[in-house]
């Protein structure tokens, strides 16, 4: 499987945090829950870190099965469209974005036995 992340390396603007996060709850993932191919989408937000930079205050992760699906859903309306309301996103945010490509590997969790 492959995950492709989006990393917003930045923050919201001084007073737009609340404005930041609505939109992305009402306007993007809407969008991005629609890419085809895509088996999860997560949003994860920033709540702490052990490094003062970078700043990673947003991380979209999405699964995908195949290179193939990725391929589909970068050539997809929906990702072009998502694309022009991040840009509409941005005048909320310090910062950039950039994208990673992470081929990944799931590993049960042991049953049983509790490591003591």
């Amino acid at each position: 499987m492959f995950i492709r992340c989006a990393f917003f390396r930045g923050r919201p603007k001084p007073g737009h945090e609340d404005l930041f996060s609505a939109f992305v709850r009402e306007r993007l993932v809407p969008l991005w829950t629609r890419f085809p191919g895509a088996e999860e989408v997560r949003v994860l937000r920033q709540a702490e870190s052990d490094v003062d930079e970078p700043r990673l205050d947003m991380v979209l992760a999405v699964r995908y099965p195949t290179r193939e699906a990725i391929a589909l859903a970068m050539a997809a309306d929906v990702r072009h469209r998502s694309r022009a309301v991040t840009a509409e996103l941005m005048e909320h945010f310090e910062g950039d974005i950039f994208h990673t490509l992470f081929s990944a590997d799931d590993f049960p969790l042991p049953t049983g036995e509790v490591a003591g």
